[in-house]
């Protein structure tokens, strides 16, 4: 069974993106659906004088080994001013230390919302730019904007932004597919 490591790029407990991003998990099928809460990987703020001193921290090895074991990610950034939220880049700083292709070069559905019309369009645009540099296959992109105008009730209620969405999750699936196939030939 694949396994789909998500990841909503906030640490905040009423994110909107860990909410878009588990409307998007229910749209995936015949998965294995490993969801990181980055809550769960409290990490000191990077610098490479803390590294030297103390080592890499214990959830970042951790956190390394997980992305060694899936076929793909999906994740929905929060914007903080234009930008990945603090947690996120951190998170990202500190598994860059163990490897840089920090994405394993395998497929990568990015996703962000806000409750502006833009979407994330900012964050997302610089992941985009920036993520394949880290080793991400993204597939497609998805921005939601006005997340409280288009979602309701734990799911997309704009139609088009709907069926916009599943056509990339299926995407993102048939290309897991295929290079597992591939992989096994």
């Amino acid at each position: 069974m694949k396994k789909i490591i998500t990841i909503a790029g906030s640490n905040s407990q009423k994110s909107i993106n860990k909410s878009l991003l588990t409307y998007t998990n229910s749209l995936l099928e015949n998965v294995e659906i490993i969801t990181i809460d980055l809550n769960n990987y409290v990490l000191p703020i990077f610098g490479v004088d803390f590294e030297v001193e103390n080592g890499i921290p214990t959830a970042v090895k951790r956190l390394n080994e997980l992305f060694n074991t899936t076929d793909g990610f999906i994740v929905s950034l929060a914007e903080h001013n234009g930008s990945y939220a603090a947690v996120f880049k951190n998170t990202v700083d500190w598994l860059s230390r163990l490897n840089t292709k920090i994405w394993r070069d395998k497929p990568m559905l990015l996703m962000a919302t806000s409750p502006g019309g833009r979407g994330g369009a900012t964050v997302l645009q610089s992941a985009s730019t920036y993520f394949p540099f880290m080793g991400a296959s993204i597939t497609d992109t998805f921005s939601l904007p006005s997340f409280y105008d288009n979602f309701n009730n734990g799911e997309i209620s704009d139609e088009s932004l709907k069926k916009e969405l599943q056509s990339k999750v299926d995407k993102f699936q048939i290309t897991i597919e295929s290079r597992k196939k591939q992989y096994q030939a």
